[in-house]
């Protein structure tokens, strides 16, 4: 590997003081190149003396006679520090090499958690170095070759009365968010790199449409699409096009074929209410809406605009076989470069929109939140890299197209990354979602948890033997019902993170990564965490009541900056300044931490907290106390709620929204505090009255609809 495959970012930052330094991960070519940029500067080699090393590093180490050894086991590891301090002197480094450990690719650290806190408790100046290598965890699009082989990030100094294992966490993510940026790719065109992945894969992989069994190659559905590309240019002026599709060749096709437009797709959401999708409609300033004949008649109650503002794509495609053909000849002999010219892909490119999504208004009017082109091929990326898939491998897409999952995961990532899709309109139909994994041996099931209980009824677990992997996201993935999902399909469900906001993934636990010899492996899923994050993901966690920034590994507000995060709500400036910092932090609204081995663990949502006396109160912390003091069983069917209301003595008051209430209310909400008490929940916790509803309000994805259980807390309170 010549060193000009090798770039150093900030090395500015590099202190002229003698420090430890830290990085993410090392290899010959690594440390070699680490000399020579502290040419001049005495370097000590630090071991751990039961870590095991490659045959070069150890060669390597051997030759240059400078070494220090520790015990990641050292009982006084402060001792130890002192010993090693005089290594320091006259602008001296400390470097500590990484033994070999056995890691999922894309890994921001390749250190036991037992070595790094035995290296922050030295009380010695640490500088984390973060390593991103694009060879390794580029898509499969990309020519390695003109990729730098690794780009080192210098991260922020931490000093000896600060160090600690979380602030070495929060720098080395900070800088390995800030190598990853620097990628080629994501200066590109979505439409161009889903071109690419089209023509790369496009005799080899395929689209199968459950909803009636039709297998399209990517050849085909590649000239369809761009044949579609030009009717839809000819439609409309305005920059989006609307659709309103279930998952399917239609949905993926109308997809691609407005990108390939040059214009941006909004799908919609035809299981809001009226006043959403019509909100939805407003703020995208649409005229053209991309459906399907069936589609309309399914869907009456939706607010269909006149019918010349709807693109019937199953009466379009049919009138463009001969153009289809056309396409199909010149797809195949024009190189994606060229074609990509003529159909002027690279006019939006970067931070320009690529797709519109709206959030779910779960707490309001939904919100725009345009996803530009960066955002979606960093989020691509850093999702493939860590999944790490096989050859020949299978996705199912059932989620829907206007769910940001369904929209990356299990539109654009097949695509580029030449995944076998199959898919269907509904994730509810869990007997025939079975069917089909069992037909054409799916190797990988997204759903919420929601979803995922309508495979525990009447599936046989033979059907989903082929499964190697499950994920779960959009809610909370509850204990029992991995368990019991483990349990009779013989596969663990994995839980992942995400928001729309960020493209969407941002975390996810997986399968950990197999023994390799002496290796030490390192895990990469924890039960009851969303995960560790994923490649380029930097995480800052503030306090809820001042804001003031935390250690990660402290509860508090969780904040996220990454490529995948988007730049503002739509026509929102004063909603996107409540979310992004000017140095553009992202803040989620859930509060969580980071645990020693990486793991993010989300504890609520901010707007689930009430401020209570000064005291913030987690809603979710107390509704799990009501269920359990109650005897509910809150996976099967929601029947409470806990909603903050304005109160003039405290601030705020809790009240309870119960579909199981009997009428001698009073009575029970005074028999309900004393059993909260009895569990050990203060008393400023407990609720200050119950209010009898018939339901629970809940969104279609299994969400708690906050808006409308605060409507009715205020019309009942």
């Amino acid at each position: 590997m010549s060193s000009a495959a090798i770039q150093l970012l900030h090395r500015d930052r590099i202190p002229q003081s003698g420090c430890l330094i830290i990085p993410g991960r090392l290899d010959l070519d690594l440390l070699v190149h680490l000399e020579k940029n502290l040419t001049g500067r005495k370097i000590t080699w630090l071991i751990e003396e039961a870590a095991s090393y490659s045959t070069p590093i150890r060669a390597h180490l051997e030759k240059s006679r400078s070494g220090a050894m520790f015990s990641a086991n050292d009982a006084a590891p402060a001792a130890a520090g002192i010993q090693l301090k005089p290594f320091l002197d006259g602008n001296g480094v400390l470097i500590y090499v990484p033994g070999l450990t056995s890691v999922r690719r894309g890994t921001a650290c390749h250190i036991p958690t037992t070595h790094l806190k035995t290296l922050c408790a030295f009380g010695l100046p640490i500088l984390p170095l973060a390593v991103d290598c694009p060879r390794e965890s580029c898509l499969s699009i990309e020519r390695k070759s003109s990729l730098p082989s690794a780009v080192i990030s210098v991260g922020k100094s931490i000093s000896p009365e600060k160090a600690s294992l979380a602030a070495f966490q929060q720098s080395l993510l900070e800088a390995n968010e800030e190598a990853y940026r620097k990628r080629s790719l994501l200066k590109g065109s979505l439409a161009t790199v889903l071109l690419a992945g089209l023509k790369k894969h496009g005799s080899h992989r395929r689209l199968i449409d459950g909803a009636d069994d039709t297998e399209i190659p990517f050849t085909k559905i590649l000239a369809a699409s761009l044949a579609f590309s030009k009717s839809i240019r000819k439609e409309t002026d305005k920059p989006r096009v609307a659709i309103v599709l279930p998952p399917g060749k239609g949905g993926l096709i109308a997809n691609l074929a407005v990108l390939f437009a040059g214009k941006i797709p909004v799908n919609l959401n035809f299981s809001a209410g009226h006043e959403a999708i019509k909100s939805c409609i407003r703020q995208a300033d649409v005229d053209r809406f991309i459906t399907a004949d069936p589609f309309v008649r399914k869907i009456s109650a939706f607010p269909w605009p006149p019918n010349r503002d709807l693109i019937l794509i199953e009466r379009v495609l049919p009138t463009l076989k001969k153009k289809i053909i056309a396409w199909a000849i010149l797809s195949k002999i024009l190189p994606t470069s060229l074609l990509a010219l003529i159909l002027r892909l690279n006019k939006r490119s970067n931070d320009d929109e690529a797709t519109l999504l709206f959030t779910s208004g779960s707490s309001g009017e939904p919100k725009g939140v345009p996803l530009s082109h960066r955002n979606v091929l960093a989020n691509v990326c850093q999702f493939g890299t860590r999944l790490d898939l096989p050859r020949n491998s299978s996705i199912l897409g059932c989620l829907p197209l206007f769910h940001s999952f369904g929209s990356t995961v299990t539109l654009w990532f097949p695509i580029i990354e030449g995944v076998n899709l199959v898919t269907y309109p509904s994730p509810l139909e869990t007997k025939r979602l079975a069917e089909l994994i069992a037909l054409h041996q799916i190797d990988i099931l997204l759903a919420t948890p929601t979803f995922l209980r309508g495979y525990m009824k009447r599936i046989d677990p033979a059907q989903l033997s082929s499964l190697k992997l499950v994920v779960t996201g959009a809610e909370k993935l509850q204990k029992s019902l991995a368990s019991a999902f483990a349990e009779k399909f013989g596969i663990h469900p994995q839980e992942g993170y995400g928001l729309t906001e960020t493209s969407p993934a941002t975390n996810v636990n997986l399968p950990d990564p197999p023994p390799q010899g002496e290796a030490i492996t390192l895990p990469s899923s924890r039960n009851g965490s969303v995960g560790q994050p994923l490649p380029g993901i930097a995480i800052k966690i503030t306090d809820p009541g001042t804001t003031q920034e935390i250690p990660i590994n402290q509860q508090g507000v969780i904040w996220l900056k990454g490529s995948n995060i988007f730049n503002g709500y739509l026509n929102n400036p004063q909603k996107s300044s409540e979310v992004l910092s000017a140095d553009h932090w992202f803040c989620t609204g859930d509060v969580g931490r980071v645990d020693e081995d990486g793991f993010l663990w989300i504890e609520g949502r901010i707007s689930r907290f009430s401020k209570i006396a000064g005291e913030m109160v987690p809603h979710e912390t107390v509704e799990a106390a009501i269920n359990k003091v109650l005897g509910l069983d809150s996976e099967s069917e929601r029947c409470i709620a806990v909603v903050g209301i304005p109160d003039e003595q405290k601030g705020e008051a809790i009240l309870l929204l119960s579909s199981v209430a009997g009428p001698a209310l009073d009575q029970e909400c005074i028999d309900l505090r004393y059993k909260l008490l009895d569990e050990g929940l203060s008393s400023l916790w407990c609720p200050k009255r119950i209010i009898p509803v018939h339901e629970i309000p809940v969104l279609a994805s299994g969400k708690l609809d906050i808006k409308a259980c605060e409507a009715l807390a205020k019309l009942y309170a």
